[in-house]
């Protein structure tokens, strides 16, 4: 079965105490993100303290809820473009505002993932595939329909294998 819309918006309300998510491209062609990208490019710099919007609005009001959404970014060296954008521009705020955000360099080493595609899993009991062409265009989202299990193996791996966004821009030109 395939989300979009309503449907896909009622997981990040619905969930009861975990929303994470695995990302593993090194960019994701949004067109909804087309202008800032262009501006960010240019320059153009937002004060992450300052972003209230109604995901960071969600985030803040999940947190306190006592409800988390997570996830990890594999990437590797030199940063793409849309990595340091989307690190200045959606990560650092979306942190600020409770996201558990991590970051799996392979630049160095073997990817413990490689092969494993985006996906987000809620409450550890569904996953839904986020499907992209290579070039990080989206297809479809997909409901998975198997045992979850492997799903929070890739969490495992993903999390321990990572490190905090916070700790990981200390290290990088973003």
């Amino acid at each position: 079965m395939f989300l979009a819309g309503e449907e896909w918006a009622a997981r990040f309300e619905g969930f009861r105490w975990e929303a994470w998510r695995l990302e593993t491209l090194p960019q994701y062609l949004m067109p909804q993100e087309d202008e800032e990208f262009q501006a960010f490019k240019a320059g153009v710099r937002i004060d992450p303290r300052s972003v209230s919007n109604e995901y960071t609005d969600r985030l803040r009001r999940q947190t306190a809820e006592g409800r988390t959404q997570g996830r990890v970014h594999i990437v590797t060296r030199p940063l793409t473009d849309y990595l340091r954008f989307e690190f200045a521009q959606y990560y650092a705020p979306h942190s600020l505002a409770g996201e558990r955000i991590r970051i799996l360099d392979v630049t160095d080493r073997a990817n413990p993932l490689a092969g494993v595609q985006d996906f987000w899993m809620f409450d550890r009991a569904e996953v839904v595939l986020m499907n992209y062409h290579p070039d990080g265009r989206q297809i479809n989202r997909e409901i998975y329909e198997g045992d979850v299990a492997r799903f929070i193996e890739y969490q495992r791996i993903a999390v321990t294998e990572s490190v905090p966004l916070e700790e990981y821009v200390k290290g990088v030109d973003v």
